[in-house]
């Protein structure tokens, strides 16, 4: 997708350090102009950190950051006032009702009052909230909150909207919701930021993304072409004895095959056409199926998305 102006926020080499913990290991990427642009890997990979130093809320260890051209080291009252955060933790101020949770925050970017109620009137339509509005958030569901976090984070019409891991902790129900409001922010041009375990949220919201783990970009690219060139178009799953699995993944590569040992099955990366038959193995076929980023994350790292 291409930017106006260029890329919206630069990363160069950018490195966070705790000590002798190095969190963030020299990334690079950038992010253009009305994109969703998504961080994905288990928890511990950096993610979360990326983002801290992106908000200006962690200071840059090594490298160079910007956003709007902005460097983070030198204008971070100003790219402040351009983003909009919605963390993991829930801050919302339980003493307020919800409308006032949105006209709090709005004083705090200077907003008029009637600019700032008329914002927070569209903002709970949007996020189907209107009826909750003198309600306290300690009255709210778990997804509720999550949605009236996203509109708080919008009071302010900011350029880029920083969301870390928006769903964690929401049924599959309120999830989808929640996506696609985010789907919609995003067709009106708004850029945001994702950092996510789900890889279903990556591939439903991500324009573009990458796989980030122990601090390190594994690979970026949309999710469509990281499923094409590391997992094929298809995966299949084949449950072999223990003491057989030498043997089949033995087999399968001498064929050509792509194909790895998950412990509990053998996984069978874009399988040709004259590979065996599962039977003709000795083993059996468990699922074949689309596949997805999961299978990219774990080809590359061996470890599951959800991994602690």
């Amino acid at each position: 997708m291409a930017g106006r102006g260029g890329p919206i926020v630069r990363a160069s080499r950018l490195g966070k350090r705790y000590g002798d913990l190095v969190a963030v290991d020299g990334v690079d990427f950038e992010v253009e102009r009305g994109e969703c642009f998504g961080f994905l890997g288990p928890n511990g990979a950096g993610k979360t950190t990326t983002l801290r130093m992106v908000t200006c809320v962690s200071p840059v260890t090594s490298g160079e950051l910007t956003v709007a051209g902005l460097s983070v080291r030198s204008s971070p009252r100003e790219i402040k006032a351009r983003l909009g955060v919605v963390p993991q933790a829930d801050s919302l101020d339980p003493d307020l009702t919800v409308m006032q949770n949105l006209l709090c925050f709005a004083r705090f970017f200077d907003l008029p009052g009637p600019v700032a109620r008329a914002r927070s009137r569209s903002a709970l339509e949007l996020f189907q909230l209107r009826d909750r509005a003198d309600r306290r958030p300690d009255e709210l569901s778990g997804g509720m909150r999550r949605r009236l976090l996203i509109a708080r984070a919008l009071m302010h019409e900011p350029e880029v909207l920083v969301l870390d891991e928006p769903t964690t902790g929401l049924d599959p129900q309120t999830r989808l919701l929640v996506w696609d409001k985010l789907a919609r922010l995003k067709s009106e041009g708004i850029t945001m930021l994702l950092t996510t375990h789900y890889m279903e949220e990556a591939a439903h919201l991500c324009d573009r993304l990458v796989v980030i783990d122990h601090g390190r970009i594994l690979v970026e690219g949309t999710p469509a072409g990281l499923i094409a060139e590391h997992a094929g178009r298809e995966v299949v799953e084949l449950r072999v004895g223990l003491g057989d699995r030498d043997r089949v993944l033995g087999r399968l590569r001498a064929r050509g095959a792509s194909a790895e040992d998950r412990g509990e099955s053998i996984v069978v990366y874009g399988p040709g056409a004259d590979l065996p038959a599962a039977e003709d193995l000795g083993a059996a076929l468990a699922s074949r199926r689309p596949a997805n980023l999961e299978d990219v994350f774990l080809r590359l790292t061996g470890r599951g998305l959800r991994e602690e």
